[in-house]
């Protein structure tokens, strides 16, 4: 699994090479005139946007059909756990074929989508004086996910003739996908500019983003602030808001900006003081990304005078960061779980939340039911491959090694903190992210023309990396089976594709 993409092509001669490569020239060929790809702009295919044919994968890499090895730097889109053709997933996928395929799940059950929603609230955050989170609706994808459970939210103010609770608080920058419900709790320009007349009206309170610490202010700091900023929200629109939605830890999709778990705490306390939900969308960070299986678990307890006592409080910024052990934590009355779910092989999502929020839909009328559908809820094979992976979880005790391979990475890191181009470097669990900036720390950014973190991922592509950005934002989220050779070899990569995305950018302006 050490093996880099150089050696791979060292094995391949002239005549194969040739052939593997008009193979893949082929593909791409037949996929340009009949796919049109997610979050792409298709002008840019094949030119400027390198179109890679996979033909399998192999745990931390991916096989082109060119013979070339790519590290999956990125998880597949944060979904991938254990490694590609993991065989515990597939071989219970496969055994789960053979027994039942799907039924629907509106009148029906079966035993996968029970025993899943019995293990998932096993492990679910649970905070001391809280009731537990105790039901599970399950849904196909992430954003559908985000749109249940702010239907529920809603819906459930609704039944108790509370009329005026329409409004959604979501934090500047958030992600929580990309249909129109989870787009207008959103805050990215990039996708929700073009589609604003279509969306509901959210309250965008300041995120606790690290990154925007004022001179001298500690991440602990920020999080107060911005928690100050948010109960100005709440006080001034008291008795509207369903809902407070975020991202426990980090901002994904927003250039995986990280915050001081403190936020949550103060958050969850001001949800509960003005009566209102708090939805944690763990999609991309759930089940052991940040360092303990749920992120809400490493919010801080706080004594009277509002000091930590107990939790994680550590600083999200650095490449230094410990993995986190969760001694405290935060309850939801909403998880939103995906992603990580199946460990990466099926699509799935699941909304846990409280008998209170169930027992609101009870009633005679069909009106008061939670009458949300999707076809394949609860699919067997789904659920049958995400007890596999709660069940690799515990054979390959992969929170302590998730640990052990943080602070590798970490080590990796800190050699790219001094590059005369990387603004920040970040840390939080399995996930490292360097900010990109010119002139360094806290440089000036750079702009968006110089397309520099595309020059980055065309050139980690020759070195045999997936390392798609975000923005000028490059980023490291391995499968966790990633091993000392491949993070070395993501490491010196990630170096040469900052060095030649600035020569690259100097020479295209």
């Amino acid at each position: 699994m050490g093996k880099t993409n150089h050696d791979t092509q060292m094995l391949a001669d002239p005549v194969q090479a040739a052939a593997l490569e008009a193979d893949a020239a082929r593909w791409r060929e037949r996929d340009l005139a009949v796919l049109w790809h997610p979050c792409t702009q298709m002008r840019e295919h094949p030119g400027t946007l390198p179109l890679l044919p996979i033909a399998r994968g192999e745990g931390a890499w991916l096989v082109g059909r060119d013979g070339r090895r790519y590290l999956d730097a990125i998880s597949s889109w944060w979904t991938n756990l254990f490694g590609h053709a993991e065989p515990r997933l597939a071989d219970a996928i496969a055994q789960q074929a053979r027994t039942l395929e799907h039924v629907i799940l509106a009148g029906c059950s079966h035993a996968p989508a029970v025993e899943l929603a019995e293990r998932l609230l096993a492990v679910a955050p649970r905070q001391a004086g809280r009731s537990p989170l105790a039901k599970v609706f399950y849904a196909d994808n992430g954003s559908a996910g985000v749109e249940v459970a702010l239907k529920m939210a809603f819906h459930w103010f609704r039944n108790r003739g509370e009329q005026r609770r329409t409004r959604f608080i979501a934090l500047e920058n958030g992600y929580h996908g990309e249909t129109i419900g989870a787009l207008s709790v959103g805050d990215i320009p990039l996708y929700r500019r073009v589609y604003a007349p279509l969306l509901m009206e959210a309250l965008f309170a300041p995120s606790p983003d690290a990154y925007l610490c004022e001179p001298g202010e500690t991440p602990a700091e920020r999080a107060r602030r911005a928690a100050a900023a948010l109960r100005v929200i709440l006080e001034r629109h008291d008795g509207e808001v369903c809902a407070l939605i975020l991202e426990p830890r980090l901002q994904c999709a927003g250039g995986m900006r990280m915050h001081d778990p403190l936020y949550l705490t103060l958050a969850r306390a001001l949800c509960d003081e003005f009566g209102v939900f708090l939805i944690a969308d763990e999609i991309a960070v759930g089940f052991g990304r940040t360092g303990t299986l749920f992120a809400c678990e490493q919010a801080p307890v706080l004594n009277e005078a509002g000091a930590a006592v107990a939790g994680t409080a550590s600083t999200p910024t650095g490449a230094g960061s410990a993995a986190p052990v969760a001694t405290a934590g935060i309850q939801p009355d909403f998880l939103c779980l995906s992603k990580g779910l199946t460990g990466g092989a099926l699509p799935l999502a699941a909304v846990l939340t409280t008998d209170a929020v169930y027992n609101g839909f009870l009633d005679d009328s069909r009106e008061r039911a939670f009458l949300h559908s999707h076809s394949y809820t609860g699919n067997p094979l789904a659920c049958a491959a995400a007890l596999a992976s709660l069940d690799i979880f515990e054979q390959d005790d992969i929170i302590e090694r998730n640990r052990a391979t943080a602070a590798t990475m970490a080590r990796h890191a800190q050699a790219l903190s001094d590059h005369p181009h990387v603004a920040e470097v970040r840390q939080a669990g399995m996930v490292v992210a360097f900010e990109l900036a010119r002139g360094g720390n806290r440089g000036t950014p750079f702009a968006p023309a110089a397309r520099v973190g595309l020059h980055a991922y065309r050139t980690a592509l020759e070195q045999g990396v997936l390392l798609r950005p975000l923005g000028d934002v490059l980023y490291w989220m391995p499968p966790y089976c990633i091993d000392e050779d491949a993070l070395a070899h993501l490491a010196t990569t990630t170096r040469t594709a900052i060095d030649r995305a600035i020569e690259d950018s100097r020479a295209c302006a």
